[in-house]
């Protein structure tokens, strides 16, 4: 059984700024989102096949855009800490852990 994904509200917020981004820029909004679901699914179905990046956190990089998914396997969830632009500020995400 795959364990569930809870977002934390920053990584929410990010994640829908990134689609309005998208999609006001390049109506690429329905895009992005269908490839991060894509990698959703696939930390759901091997959360501990990504490379662990800080500490306990994983890295899941999103194809064909220029954003990665940070998250924790925990025993009951896999918590999605960030959906992160790579030019950004790390240590942003990192304050989360």
């Amino acid at each position: 059984m795959s364990l569930p994904i809870v977002f934390r509200l920053e990584a929410q917020t990010e994640f829908d700024e990134a689609i309005d981004w998208y999609e006001q820029q390049a109506e690429l909004g329905l895009e992005f989102l269908d490839y991060v679901a894509d990698t959703l699914a696939q930390i759901q179905a091997m959360p501990k096949s990504y490379e662990t990046v800080f500490e306990d956190v994983r890295r899941a990089v999103v194809q064909r855009f220029p954003y990665s998914v940070f998250y924790q396997v925990e025993t009951q969830k896999i918590v999605v800490l960030a959906v992160f632009h790579s030019k950004r500020n790390p240590k942003i995400w990192q304050a989360r852990v």
